[in-house]
């Protein structure tokens, strides 16, 4: 699965002048229609028979065409596989080659030919995506798992597992019973309070973000009363589950459903709060312009985009400044400017290169309203220029 850092690395990644070009491949199984299975080696090779066109019109040529006829050969080699998609980015002039498995979520099998990779696709599948943690817990084991897209990984030695103390007879009126219950009973408790530990020292260490929790049903009061503040506020909710029959896809199921579920309700929440904030003036702002304005100031904390949104600007070749106005010359350095038919192809690398949080939005008629893009702002350049005028006044 792909990492944080690859992507950053795909999003740094740009040629110049004749040093090439960034070939970006996207491969998204799809349902044979008959046995044979060609479909997607059929797609595959419209695709790069198109691309090799326009690279020869373009004078694309040489490493490009290389590239392509690599791709070709693994499209070849892909078809009947139904489980995985794939994504290629290539630049054989830079020695450049990265392959990635994706979970089969991809809008189609897609190829483009341009300056830097085309990283929408991957923005859309893996944006907002926490590094999630998942725990499994009863009374007297806990398992721990990372969960990154759809890939369930188990971690191994994170907890041992607690030994049962053997029972008793009941004796006098049941007393050695409900004494032997009691052992049982406070066992469980410093069980979970040693889960609650654990999980509050991977997230004081960084191990993960957010967290889900599968236990049963009769346990959970008993151990949500253990957990940290810290370790409930990045809770995103709990499933049951019996730690000793569940098996990983139904874990990544539960676990699945939980995460789309918050991630659909915190971007709703962040599109009201962002709108608001643009309002008033405060932290956030709508509108490309104002948006490419807030990135190239380092403003942005989150950038919200509407799934289908699309709009023609112009970058500079030199300094990398984005402008809405189809100017031939860059209004920052003068030098000259190249023409890009959808400006989230640059906008996309800027955000991840930044660190910035990217949310795709979808069926907002709010959204759309106020442009279809927008910013929360983690502060904004102007005020904070105002106040520190006002202070030395």
């Amino acid at each position: 699965m792909i990492t944080r850092e690859e992507i950053r690395e795909l999003a740094q990644f740009r040629t110049k002048g004749d040093e090439g070009w960034a070939l970006s491949f996207y491969f998204e199984p799809q349902t044979p229609q008959n046995k044979s299975h060609r479909e997607e080696t059929i797609l595959a090779k419209d695709l790069v028979r198109k691309a090799l066109r326009e690279a020869e019109k373009n004078s694309k040529n040489g490493s490009t065409r290389a590239d392509l006829n690599r791709i070709l050969e693994l499209a070849e080699n892909l078809h009947g596989n139904q489980a995985r998609a794939r994504a290629v980015f290539a630049c054989s002039s830079q020695n450049f080659w990265r392959e990635f498995d994706l979970p089969p979520q991809l809008p189609g099998t897609q190829l483009f030919v341009n300056r830097q990779f085309h990283l929408k696709p991957l923005a859309v599948l893996l944006g907002a995506q926490p590094h999630l943690c998942v725990v499994l817990v009863d009374r007297h084991k806990a398992r721990f798992f990372d969960l990154r897209v759809d890939e369930l990984k188990e971690r191994e030695g994170m907890f041992r597992t607690l030994q049962a103390r053997p029972g008793r007879s009941d004796g006098f009126a049941g007393y050695d019973g409900g004494h032997a219950q009691r052992r049982i009973d406070d066992d469980a408790l410093h069980h979970f309070k040693g889960v609650a530990e654990h999980l509050s020292t991977a997230l004081e260490k960084g191990f993960y973000e957010k967290l889900i929790i599968g236990c049963h049903d009769t346990s959970w009061h008993e151990l949500e009363a253990q957990l940290h503040p810290y370790v409930k506020k990045v809770l995103l909710g709990h499933f049951s589950a019996d730690l000793n029959r569940v098996t990983n896809d139904q874990i990544r199921e539960e676990a699945t459903r939980i995460l789309r579920d918050s991630l659909d309700q915190r971007c709703k929440d962040l599109v009201r709060e962002t709108i608001s904030q643009a309002k008033s003036n405060a932290r956030g702002v709508t509108g490309l312009r104002r948006v490419l304005r807030s990135l190239e100031l380092g403003e942005v904390q989150t950038l919200l985009i509407g799934d289908k949104f699309s709009h023609l600007a112009v970058e500079c070749t030199n300094c990398r400044h984005l402008e809405t106005r189809m100017v031939r010359e860059c209004p920052v350095c003068g030098h000259e400017t190249r023409e890009i038919e959808d400006v989230t192809e640059a906008i996309i690398p800027a955000a991840i290169q930044r660190d910035v949080e990217l949310l795709y939005v979808k069926d907002d008629e709010e959204f759309d309203r106020a442009g279809n893009i927008a910013a929360l702002l983690r502060f904004r350049a102007d005020q904070s220029k105002g106040r520190g005028i006002q202070a030395a006044s």
